[in-house]
């Protein structure tokens, strides 16, 4: 961390709040990967479709048009397709009408030569052609490029020394005929019926047009009944230049209308259907139905319609305003001017419009047609040309006796998903905002409140201590239930703790004092007799008495450092199995000999106790609490041993008959330095001298029994008849 730079509990906790900021990631992932399961979903629901118009096809060969589906293929400029027309064609030669469905026209020039006899110029003659349905009318268009337009002289019988159209029909009664439309200037034509020798027989009215002189040549319009069609047909324009010679220079066509098996064939869009799958436009979603040769036999439905929940726009202006200063209004204001445009940085609307590039198709392409064409349904997903929308494809086989035939593809956009998803993260980001702003409101408040106690808590435990680490005040424990609050009642036990201490260490400087007073008196004294007559006839008892003195000086030394070995050894000393029972039956009887004047019984139904510990210790242990025991009973008493045996520890009891413990020193007793013998319970030495007793006997053994996870108590009988000491939780040794 910087040198310098606070970070302090607030700051941290706002930055672990700032870990909330994760949760609207979170969200926005779950919200796509469920926008994944509803894509797979709608998915199915394309495929289920799909199959469904597929069912209502299968083995309805009529459905499909005899003399173009059954072809093992199709060429593009020979067999036509004959697109929907949306209004019918005025027969005016302007091509006006046409202007919407121009890109839709073929072009015909050296490759659709029918026997070339010379060079072709592309100047010379080429043409765009189209055929359409509206109702019950083929209509038919060409724009023409001829340098030089050459028509029919008016005394002229002939028919083929001029531009002229030629066209072969298959009739419905299976019957070929050929008919040729030759004008004498730009003017409404109909078409005349040729006989064998291709020579006009008689006028047929039902072919009807309109030939039309252009800058760049041409046009042709005509229009002829469906009826009078039987899928076959082929157009064909020659071209005659000379005035002179007026012979044919070029003949360019669909097919070669003068030969039956040549003609090529029109797909008019199937009415029946057309009627199965017009049901389907309301479903929001756009239905094709192709043959073999991907060729569109019937189209329904519109992808543009968008899909999914609109925005309610139930209240007018005049509510907006009435509401505008209650709660809802305000709610209103903030999601509309300031959320949903934060929002919509990271999502994106469904487009209203997009380039749609099937909308004229009369002809479809895709891996999912290749597929179902091949007899396996599949679908694919892709984007419009724009970019804007993604457009899911599902295809479906049709079969006619075992046979493909044909496929039903069904098109949708995800914009309905889309919009479910963005109402979806709306919803939960607006949640997620909530849970942020209060979040972060909230554990501002707490880092607050929390701060301010521990300064409190700070601010009380400097002022209880001076700046020479005196206590000098107390502090007021707090009531809160909380880890602050422990913490606080945790200061006031330490600060009373080390008032105690305090008050302690005062004491054992009297106590040292009066201690070694007493000795040090003792070798003075002796010393100045000795001083003032060496060779006194009790000069042998001055010395003995300084020794004594010396002695004891060196018992208390001895007895201060004691505690210190005691630790280290501790430290350096490990457990071991023992026998407890054996332990105490032979200290039991070492005792008997050491003290004579008291009586010591074991009590115990163990036969053994093998104990997790260390005996040299353990038996330390014991020897202090004897020590006391022994001081505190008295003479002639009996000292009970009482060891008590659980499945997992044992329990060992000394009690003696006796002095009794103060009140409230029971815990203090097993503290270094505190004693509370009077004089009579003073142990001398042989020479008669009292013996120093610092209190430390107890503190040792405690020391001694924490070693052993066990637990020292000091405490009165029960009946007040004298002291028991317990060594409680004793671990015995785990097999």
């Amino acid at each position: 961390m910087i040198k310098g730079l606070r970070f302090g509990l607030r700051a941290q906790l706002l930055l672990s709040a700032s870990f909330l900021l994760a949760v609207p990631y979170l969200g926005y992932q779950y919200v796509w990967e469920l926008e994944s399961y509803l894509r797979l979903g709608q998915e199915q629901t394309m495929v289920g479709t799909a199959r469904a118009v597929a069912t209502a096809l299968h083995e309805r060969p009529q459905l499909f048009d005899s003399q173009s589906a059954f072809l093992k293929d199709v060429k593009e400029g020979r067999d036509l397709y004959a697109h929907k027309i949306d209004s019918p064609i005025r027969l005016d030669g302007q091509l006006s009408d046409w202007s919407e469905y121009r890109h839709l026209m073929l072009d015909y020039g050296e490759n659709n030569l029918i026997n070339p006899s010379e060079q072709y110029r592309l100047d010379s003659l080429s043409f765009k052609h189209m055929v359409g349905q509206y109702g019950d009318f083929l209509y038919a268009v060409f724009e023409v490029q001829d340098d030089e337009v050459v028509f029919r002289a008016r005394n002229s019988l002939d028919v083929d020394r001029n531009d002229f159209l030629q066209i072969g029909l298959s009739l419905p009664d299976d019957s070929f005929k050929r008919f040729i439309i030759a004008p004498f200037e730009s003017q409404w034509v109909n078409a005349y019926l040729l006989d064998g020798q291709d020579r006009p027989a008689t006028l047929e009215r039902k072919i009807q047009g309109q030939w039309q002189i252009s800058p760049t040549g041409y046009n042709i319009e005509l229009r002829l009944p469906l009826d009078y069609l039987n899928g076959q047909i082929a157009f064909a324009i020659s071209d005659v230049d000379s005035i002179e010679t007026r012979t044919v220079k070029y003949t360019i066509g669909t097919a070669d209308p003068t030969q039956v098996d040549e003609l090529g064939t029109v797909l008019l869009p199937s009415p029946q259907i057309e009627q199965i799958i017009k049901g389907l436009e309301y479903a929001n979603s756009r239905v094709w139905v192709v043959d073999k040769h991907r060729r569109v036999l019937a189209r329904s439905g519109d992808i543009q319609k968008q899909v999914g929940f609109e925005q309610r726009t139930d209240l007018n202006t005049s509510n907006n305003i009435e509401i505008e200063w209650t709660l809802n209004g305000l709610w209103r204001v903030v999601e509309q001017d300031i959320l949903l445009p934060l929002y919509y940085r990271v999502l994106t609307r469904p487009p209203n419009q997009f380039v749609d590039e099937l909308r004229d198709a009369f002809a479809l392409v895709g891996q999912d047609l290749e597929s179902a064409l091949q007899g396996t349904p599949n679908t694919l997903w892709r984007l419009s040309s724009d970019n804007k929308a993604v457009i899911l494809s599902a295809a479906h086989p049709i079969f006619i006796d075992g046979q493909v035939m044909g496929a039903v593809v069904v098109e949708q956009t995800t914009n309905g998903i889309r919009t479910l998803r963005n109402k979806a993260l709306e919803q939960l980001f607006h949640f997620i905002l909530a849970i942020v702003v209060v979040g972060s409101l909230s554990l501002l408040l707490i880092s607050t409140r929390i701060s301010n106690r521990i300064r409190k808590l700070r601010n009380e435990t400097e002022n209880a201590i001076d700046s020479n680490g005196k206590i000098k005040a107390s502090m007021t424990p707090s009531m809160q239930n909380d880890e602050i609050g422990d913490l606080s009642r945790t200061f006031v036990n330490v600060l009373s703790r080390l008032s105690q201490y305090n008050v302690y260490l005062e004491n054992m400087a009297s106590r040292l004092s009066h201690e070694l007073r007493t000795p040090v008196a003792i070798v003075n004294s002796s010393l100045d007799l000795l001083a003032l007559d060496p060779r006194a006839d009790d000069a042998e008892v001055y010395v003995t008495r300084a020794q004594d003195g010396i002695k004891r000086l060196s018992t208390i030394l001895t007895k201060m450092s004691e505690a210190t070995r005691l630790e280290q050894t501790i430290q350096h000393s490990e457990l071991e199995k023992f026998d407890l029972l054996a332990l105490l039956t032979g200290c039991i009887e070492g005792y008997k000999l050491a003290h004579s004047q008291r009586s010591f019984e074991l009590k115990t139904d163990a036969k053994k106790c093998l104990v997790n510990g260390n005996p040299e210790l353990f038996a330390q242990m014991l020897d202090k609490i004897i020590s006391n025991a022994v001081e505190f009973s008295e003479l002639d008493s009996t000292i009970f041993v009482n060891l008590v045996m659980h499945s997992q520890h044992a329990d060992l009891f000394i009690s003696n008959k006796g002095q009794l413990l103060p009140n409230k020193m029971t815990a203090e007793l097993m503290d270094s330095m505190v004693s509370v013998r009077s004089e009579k319970h003073q142990a001398t030495s042989s020479s008669g001298n009292t013996e120093a007793h610092l209190g430390l006997g107890l503190y040792l053994a405690k020391m001694i029994s924490e070693f052993h996870h066990a637990r020292l108590e000091i405490q009165n009988q029960s009946d007040l008849s004298g002291v028991v000491v317990s060594v409680k939780m004793i671990n015995l040794w785990a097999d």
